[in-house]
């Protein structure tokens, strides 16, 4: 394994809702989705709380099936699960040390022992706590441990990334930590895919931009356009900070 090299990502094609929907008994938590999430840069859902941002990306993973339509990963409805990883937003951290974390992460990949070492330091080195490899994982600073999260989640050499909320209640160094680590990983060509409901992230992050509200899309597009010229009232009343009822 050359860990984390330029080119490790397989191409996956593209992950496409179809009329996707997620109810819980009589709640509709999604409501007839319909997107493609295309290889390139990092694509940031957006909304509030309760928008539905977090079950998209737990149905893009597989973790919950469609009530209604269906996924579609390239022409797959179900792709090998190590193509794909997720960090949740508060990542649940082994009890071992640090290196101990990355370890238990590279076996259950698959990778050959004699590998792992070196995998190790490369995975470490890329988010930044290559000097605590022997510390504690459960007694890292908050930020720390969702560097550590990013780092085992990208030792199964995934081609997409979903992440939760990742700088939620971080302070802005931890965030602009972990901002930095997505934006190297999104470089080596890992298709990321995160939400947030943090304007600035967005802008900071997103090559494109979901836009989600009770349950439905509101507008997508390019960051840039997004940004620059949103299309519906929605979305623009979201990016000048009022709330979406």
């Amino acid at each position: 394994m050359d860990a984390l090299a330029p080119d490790f990502p397989l191409s996956f094609g593209e992950v496409i809702f179809d009329e996707v929907s997620v109810a819980v008994g009589a709640v509709t938590i999604l409501d007839r989705i319909t997107l493609t999430l295309a290889p390139g840069p990092p694509t940031v859902v957006l909304g509030p709380n309760g928008a539905g941002k977090t079950t998209l990306l737990h149905a893009a993973m597989g973790l919950i099936g469609p009530t209604g339509g269906r996924i579609v990963w390239g022409a797959h409805d179900n792709p090998h699960a190590t193509r794909r990883a997720i960090v949740l937003q508060r990542p649940a951290m082994l009890r071992r040390s640090v290196g101990g974390n990355i370890r238990y992460a590279l076996r259950a990949a698959g990778i050959a022992r004699p590998h792992r070492q070196a995998a190790v330091a490369a995975l470490l080195a890329m988010v930044g706590l290559g000097d605590l490899v022997k510390r504690p994982a459960r007694r890292l600073s908050a930020g720390e441990q969702q560097r550590l999260a990013l780092a085992r989640a990208l030792a199964g050499e995934p081609a997409v990334l979903f992440l939760d909320e990742p700088t939620a209640s971080l302070d802005p160094g931890a965030a602009q930590a972990v901002e930095a680590v997505i934006a190297a990983v999104s470089r080596r060509g890992v298709k990321v895919v995160l939400s947030t409901h943090d304007l600035g992230e967005a802008r900071r992050l997103a090559g494109d931009v979901v836009l989600l509200n009770r349950g439905r899309i509101v507008e997508t597009g390019t960051a840039e356009a997004f940004f620059e010229r949103p299309q519906t009232t929605e979305a623009r009343r979201f990016i000048a900070g009022k709330l979406l009822v």
